[in-house]
């Protein structure tokens, strides 16, 4: 067992002043993970964010993307095939669900491997599904995600 942190301060300190109305409030706040990191955040675009800002949204995409690397690496390891780069793609999409909530609803990750020594489409496919069923962030989610490799 581990556990992890974050922690926000809104508002930004280096965000500008703005009345406090549905229309003008800062969406802009600062986020400080567990390892003293700290990055600012705000709403996306579509919700009056800052657009030169990352978003929640734009950070769950990136943390499974991200988790299901880290996974692959991991079981790719395991069976000492040698990754030489992995790139991803990975789209969020973010729509009401059955229930009418406001919810990103699917990930697709399109992950790219190259190996040191070809791996057929077979094993791939196999490294990516023991990755899927081992991302912790995958697991967490009632987000679909979906791995097209």
């Amino acid at each position: 067992m581990s556990t992890h942190t974050a922690s926000i301060q809104w508002p930004d300190p280096a965000a500008p002043i703005a009345p406090f109305t549905p229309e003008t409030y800062t969406r802009d706040h600062t986020v400080v993970w567990g390892t003293g990191q700290s990055g600012q955040v705000s709403a996306a675009p579509e919700y009056r964010g800052n657009p030169t800002l990352p978003n929640p949204e734009e950070l769950l995409v990136g943390a499974l993307c991200s988790c299901h690397m880290l996974t692959f690496l991991a079981v790719a390891a395991r069976k000492r095939h040698v990754v030489v780069s992995y790139t991803d793609h990975a789209v969020g999409t973010l729509v009401k669900d059955d229930r009418g909530l406001l919810c990103v609803t699917e990930v697709v990750l399109r992950p790219v491997v190259t190996f040191e020594t070809p791996v057929d489409a077979e094993a791939l496919a196999q490294l990516h599904e023991a990755a899927h069923r081992g991302c912790f962030i995958a697991n967490s989610v009632r987000t679909t995600v979906r791995v097209e490799a």
